[in-house]
């Protein structure tokens, strides 16, 4: 199933178990019939993108991903709305302060965008830096979220 959002068509699909995958694509493909699950995340996005979600209440399905991965998503869920964490914080909340380049290969491969939030994590300097999707697409997520810290800024004369 697809679902048209502002930052272009998000391709979502679910196990009986739970949510899989929401992913970023060019153009939807035909694709079979969604389940529950994918019609309640398409109606949790849309709200989402309309400024009346924070938070999401979906099962996920990480069947077949390993425990590491598994923990760093978990952890990405708990960054509050509107808020940010670097990619060390992560892996100091995982009790793996040495992994924060496994945590950005971990955010690199989520499988479930924006409901999994890897566009929240930034860099320890407060810079965005590595978004599957580009930094566009980030900046405009994170704008959403909170426009006061991530709207574009105009140029400085």
């Amino acid at each position: 199933m697809f679902l048209d959002t502002p930052i272009g068509f998000l391709q979502i699909s679910a196990s009986d178990k739970g949510l899989q995958m929401v992913r970023k694509v060019d153009m939807p493909e035909h694709t079979s019939p969604g389940n529950d699950i994918v019609e309640e995340a398409k109606i949790q996005l849309t709200e989402y993108f309309s400024r009346k979600r924070t938070s999401f209440d979906l099962p996920l399905d990480f069947s077949g991903k390993s425990d590491f991965m598994i923990s760093v998503w978990h952890e990405l869920q708990k960054i509050p709305y509107g808020c940010t964490a670097s990619y060390s914080k992560i892996a100091n909340d995982i009790n793996n302060p040495s992994a924060v380049r496994a945590v950005g290969l971990a955010n690199k491969y989520n499988p479930i965008a924006i409901i999994v939030p890897c566009h929240r994590v930034i860099g320890k300097s407060g810079n965005l830096t590595g978004y599957f999707y580009g930094l566009e697409t980030k900046r405009e997520l994170l704008e959403l979220e909170n426009p006061k810290s991530f709207a574009k800024q105009g140029e400085l004369f």
